[in-house]
């Protein structure tokens, strides 16, 4: 077995064990409430608000695990299991998605990096796996084509190794504001960070499999030309 495929299989694992972990940390602290009994929406307008934003709208949209913050139309999305808990679970994630609003509010560079990227990116993930495809089936008579899908398979990976900072930065944010605005104790504070740190690993996974990926097609067009 080669090394590429011990890598692969390694981080595939490890992705499933984070996701597992994660599922896990979010059913426990959702069962965990909040003693001033604050729903996420709740927690997600005081920090809006705590930190001046006054044109960003917080909304419920549905699924689970399908929280986010839109710049481009300046909404706190949390899903629904979220929005309207009143757990530990639900103010850390609210207060994650708020801190992309203060982010944003801030002019955060990594995030406008991150805003920079979406277009090339939307556009490289819509065509990357057919360029890539048909790359290698072509590689004797157009080896070019892989190249090509290789560019744009980086453009994800680049993506990928961005989000990091952002996503950490956010937790940073909630974590400090959470515990400055009295929303969690003592005790629930450390909760609050350990759920979110969990969060932050799935990132992490996801960007070192996407590296590993872009090595492999790489190793596939150089050993063509040996």
């Amino acid at each position: 077995m080669s090394i590429y495929w011990i890598l692969f299989i390694g981080i595939t694992l490890a992705s499933w064990l984070v996701q597992r972990n994660l599922q896990s940390k979010f059913k426990r602290y959702s069962g965990m409430p909040l003693s001033n009994g604050m729903t996420g929406a709740d927690v997600a307008r005081k920090m809006l608000k705590d930190n001046g934003i006054t044109d960003v709208s917080v909304t419920s949209t549905s699924g689970s695990l399908t929280d986010h913050y839109n710049p481009a139309n300046k909404t706190v999305n949390l899903s629904e299991s979220v929005y309207g808990s009143c757990s530990i679970a639900a103010a850390a994630v609210a207060a994650h998605e708020c801190g992309h609003a203060v982010q944003h509010a801030h002019a955060y560079a990594p995030l406008k990096m991150r805003s920079a990227l979406v277009p090339a990116v939307s556009f490289a993930s819509k065509w990357v796996m057919w360029v890539l495809l048909a790359g290698m089936l072509l590689i004797n008579v157009f080896p070019q084509l892989l190249w090509a899908g290789i560019v744009l398979f980086a453009l994800t990976t680049l993506f990928s190794f961005i989000t990091l900072p952002v996503e950490i930065n956010a937790s940073k944010r909630a974590l400090v504001w959470l515990d400055s605005a009295g929303i969690t104790t003592f005790d629930t504070q450390e909760q609050a960070k350990d759920a979110l740190k969990s969060a932050a690993y799935t990132y992490v996974v996801a960007a070192l499999g996407s590296l590993a990926t872009l090595l492999y097609y790489i190793m596939i067009a150089l050993g063509r030309r040996n």
